[in-house]
């Protein structure tokens, strides 16, 4: 329902963090979505993110050069082999071409349903974790912010230092900050306790923080040191159009199909896999493993499908497009989680959304996401695990597919994590405006040297902004129009996840002035 009809408050919000399309996590696909619902509702929305520094995008000349190029080594590769050429024709060498351009996304960008992103020039550090840069990107990030007319700053995940540093110019601005906290840190690493000092000192000045568990919610607060009055626990959600339940896709017939999706990374267990995978293709014949996902963990498993002669019964697809994820799923019967720890993992409630029964370590905020009949839990240890895919092919004949999608559809939208979002935007607009010497204070209060520097560090800031104020008026920058998406300058419609939680929207508010530049890159 618009908000014009309702007659409550129209937000107009900037979702800020490191993580982003293309990109296509658990972060990301929160944001996407939570974004276009926010604009269904009748809210303006726009993303900050970092430029994405894959190869330049292709231009004519470039892509000809590639052409040529893929072309000669295949006639090399023909003539070695003494054999003739198939598929010569321009389309099928454009297509070999084509990936090793890649794609290169800076600038402005207009996606699905009138959603405005913009990719800022901030370097990568590491796994898409932008370099700090303390007072440098102020007065870009000032200006998107004047230009449009943004009433409150959301910032997501923990490790996202361009999040946390807009948090602290936002603030220095006078605008309500929310932030979104994704996953679960620990208190002896020193990653960890990096994290958590960070986390400390921006939670110290937000109005309020939003967690996707009850877990990662007591997580934070004991982190952070945060009052648990200022925290909310709103769920991650699924689209349900999306992921539905096809006996027809299950493949290969006549066996016991287990599905994995996930990057293959230490966190989500992979080495426990490694040591479940073989006893249960001992023990059951019958049983295939399709494997999706890629990452530094994949040798593990290509090793020990050679050591055990298993490549007839695990089948690793590498990387998987979002789009693909679901025929992936539907080809299964059980989906497999071996996580160490998790704060929620989606990717469970898309494979119960398709129909699949559901076995997962019992670690973190995972027991909060599915009923006890779709889901076997087991310890993070093998032996665990391995009993727990005996219960769980024991209890097939028991699985209804299209009652498992029923019911995640109707526990989990994302039409609802977006209305709860936007009651959180109220309360923090409403709430009155905290004068520059309280939020020296409550930064003072993080620690003795960590209060001193983060008090230098916000004075510093704010000297800046006074500075930028001057130098820069806001009188004399332009106005963005709020587009629609049958007025949007080059809009990628069939460039994102193409499936959206709702109806695309309008974004709220009486633009003026002319159009707000162009876009990066193809």
């Amino acid at each position: 329902m618009s908000l014009a009809r309702t007659g409550e408050r129209r937000h107009r919000i900037c979702l800020v963090g490191d993580f982003f399309y293309p990109q296509l996590g658990g972060v990301e696909m929160h944001v996407w979505s939570l974004a276009q619902c926010l604009m269904a509702m009748g809210h303006k929305c726009v993303v900050v993110t970092h430029a994405y520094e894959t190869k330049a995008p292709p231009s004519p000349a470039s892509l000809g050069a590639a052409i040529g190029t893929v072309a000669a080594q295949r006639d090399r590769r023909a003539r070695r082999a003494a054999r003739p050429l198939a598929g010569r024709g321009a389309e099928a060498l454009q297509q070999q071409a084509a990936p090793a351009l890649g794609r290169f996304r800076a600038g402005v960008r207009y996606m699905t349903n009138g959603l405005k992103v913009y990719y800022c020039p901030v370097s990568v550090m590491v796994s898409n974790v932008a370099w700090p840069n303390f007072y440098s990107f102020l007065p870009l990030f000032r200006e998107i912010l004047l230009r449009e007319r943004i009433t409150v700053v959301h910032a997501h995940q923990a490790t996202s230092t361009t999040g946390h540093e807009c948090l602290l110019y936002a603030r220095t601005m006078g605008l309500p900050c929310v932030y979104t906290d994704h996953s679960l840190f620990g208190f002896a690493d020193l990653a960890s306790v990096c994290v958590n000092k960070m986390c400390k000192y921006s939670m110290a000045d937000v109005d309020h923080c939003i967690c996707v568990s009850h877990t990662c919610r007591e997580n934070l607060v004991l982190r952070a040191a945060l009052p648990p009055s200022r925290t909310s626990a709103i769920p991650n959600a699924v689209d349900p159009t999306r992921f539905t339940p096809d006996p027809g896709l299950v493949w290969p017939q006549g066996t016991i199909n287990i599905v994995m999706m996930s990057r293959l990374v230490y966190r989500k267990g992979i080495d426990l896999v490694v040591d479940v995978i073989p006893r249960i293709c001992r023990e059951y014949p019958a049983v295939r493993f399709i494997i999706g996902g890629d990452g530094p963990k994949r040798l593990l498993l290509e090793e020990m499908r050679e050591r055990h002669q298993l490549q007839d019964r695990v089948e690793l697809l590498g990387a998987v497009q979002h789009s693909g994820v679901r025929d992936v799923l539907c080809r299964g019967h059980i989906f497999l989680n071996c996580s160490l720890t998790e704060s929620f993992c989606i990717a469970i409630l898309e494979a119960a959304c398709c129909g699949l029964f559901v076995v997962s370590t019992r670690v973190g905020g995972v027991p909060e996401v599915l009923p006890s009949r779709m889901i076997a839990f087991a310890e993070p240890d093998p032996e665990s695990l391995v009993e727990a895919v005996r219960r769980a092919i024991s209890r097939l004949s028991e699985v209804d597919p299209a009652g498992f999608h029923d019911e995640v559809a109707t526990r989990y939208s994302w039409h609802d994590v977006a209305r709860r979002t936007s009651v959180v935007y109220d309360a923090a607009v409403a709430a009155p405006l905290t004068p520059l010497l309280e939020r020296l204070r409550r930064l003072f209060s993080c620690g003795l040297a960590q209060g001193v520097i983060g008090l230098i560090m916000a004075a510093f800031v704010f000297v800046v902004w006074r500075w930028t104020e001057w130098a820069v008026p806001r009188e004399g920058i332009e106005i963005a129009p709020d587009m629609t998406p049958g007025r949007l300058p080059g809009a990628e419609g069939d460039d994102g996840p193409q499936r959206v939680p709702g109806n695309g929207g309008q974004a709220g508010g009486r633009g003026a002035g002319s159009s707000s530049g162009g876009g990066g890159g193809g």
